[in-house]
């Protein structure tokens, strides 16, 4: 009866990889990340359908242990349409200016790109933008040093940005934060077979041995989910998808695809007084492709933001708002002094409105009174700048305590079923 029970479920089996194939593996799973430098001159919003843009891999395009699309690699792109959509949150410019900007904004699609290769090889992929825009690199700052320092190297920046040509110069404040240009992100997956997936570099497996990676080591990661200052609270997921396999000696010790998976640590809100807002999180666990778990330690270095926003990373790991500029200020004290001119004049007709007897010259304190009361509710409720991440950021983790990676071991640590 039991070989009766199991004929039919083996004959269906067979049938079913057939007509579809093998079962695929691991690394078809999950999609290629391409990362496009486009030309300073593309203007995103005026493009419509039929144009093409065209660019650069920014880096090397990995599938599990394989490299397929190296950088440096042209990538032609065209519209397919453009659609209407709602603008990404930012701490560039106060509530003041915030309010009246538009919400919204045309953004175009594509379904397809051809990447060439140095070598001559095409490929085709079917895509999808995650995001597109202009994009500045932030590292971890190092611990402060002294003073005199910071005005030497402020000074040697600026010397070397006039010799260069470069409009963009940084102070000695933004030191941490490089600028990359207009970046386009992309989920792609390959047409047809995994014939051209077959033809990328190898990664050499790693043996059935036990791997460590010392403290310090690097990992290029995807964020998966959207955090910030206001919006997170302590102990909220925070989940992230390795772009870059990982690599110890000859031996691949994490491919692509590994999963980490972490929490909030602490999330404070922007505050009266316009005090920014602050994020930290950490990860505890990576989970490779196969579902084995290890159990590890890494907090944030360097993340990819909106070239704009003011966001930097201590020597922690903590993300902060930076404090309010010059521009910030000066925007926030022409609302307050609007308001001020506002409530004073408007509680000056009021009370004349309201009392027959009154004048200018007797309402004018009162009403003086009014205005500054007003003004300064106004300038101590105003909030600083938050902190926010949104889904699909490009970030850097490295480890802050050695990692060993068991191939032995990870029958006893699978996952339990979700």
């Amino acid at each position: 009866m039991r070989a009766r029970t199991w004929l039919p479920i083996l004959v269906s089996l067979a049938f079913s990889q057939s007509i579809f194939g093998q079962v695929p593996s691991s690394a078809n799973l999950f999609p290629l990340y391409l990362k496009v430098q486009l030309d300073r001159s593309v203007k995103l919003s005026s493009l419509k359908p039929g144009d093409v843009v065209e660019g650069n891999l920014a880096r090397d395009v990995y599938s599990a242990d394989r490299r397929i699309l190296p950088s440096g690699s042209h990538a032609r792109l065209t519209v397919d349409h453009v659609e209407r959509r709602r603008k990404a949150a930012s701490n560039r410019w106060p509530w003041a200016v915030r309010i009246f900007a538009p919400r919204y904004e045309k953004f175009p699609f594509f379904k397809e790109a051809a990447v060439s290769t140095p070598e001559g090889t095409e490929s085709l992929l079917r895509v999808s933008v995650i995001s597109a825009g202009n994009r500045a690199e932030v590292h971890a700052q190092s611990s402060k040093r002294p003073k005199r320092d910071e005005e030497k190297d402020a000074m040697m920046s600026a010397a070397a940005a006039d010799l260069s040509g470069r409009a963009d110069t940084q102070s000695s404040r933004d030191r941490s934060q490089r600028s990359l240009g207009l970046i386009m992100s992309l989920e792609a997956r390959q047409e047809g077979n995994d014939a051209a997936v077959g033809k990328g570099e190898h990664v050499n497996a790693s043996s059935a041995r036990a791997i460590t990676l010392p403290a310090g080591t690097a990992c290029r990661v995807l964020l998966l989910n959207r955090v910030s200052a206001s919006k997170s609270r302590a102990g909220d997921a925070v989940q992230a998808r390795l772009l870059e396999p990982v690599v110890m000696g000859e031996d691949m010790a994490l491919p692509v695809g590994s999963l980490f998976e972490g929490a909030v640590l602490k999330a404070k809100p922007p505050r009266w007084l316009s005090r920014a807002g602050s994020l930290s999180f950490t990860f505890s666990r990576v989970i490779l492709p196969d579902g084995a778990w290890f159990p590890m330690s890494a907090s944030l270095t360097g993340v990819e933001i909106n070239r704009g926003s003011h966001t930097r990373i201590d020597a922690e790991g903590r993300l902060q708002g930076d404090r309010p500029g010059f521009a910030w200020m000066l925007i926030n004290g022409g609302v307050t002094a609007g308001l001020a001119k506002e409530t004073d004049d408007g509680t000056q007709l009021l009370i004349e409105a309201i009392l027959s007897s009154a004048t200018d010259a007797s309402t004018a304190g009162t009403a003086r009174i009014a205005g500054t009361v007003v003004s300064g509710i106004f300038m101590l409720t105003r909030h600083g700048r938050d902190v926010i991440l949104p889904d699909f950021t490009d970030m850097n983790i490295t480890l802050t305590r050695p990692l060993t990676l068991s191939l032995q071991a990870t029958s006893s640590l699978r996952l339990p079923n979700r």
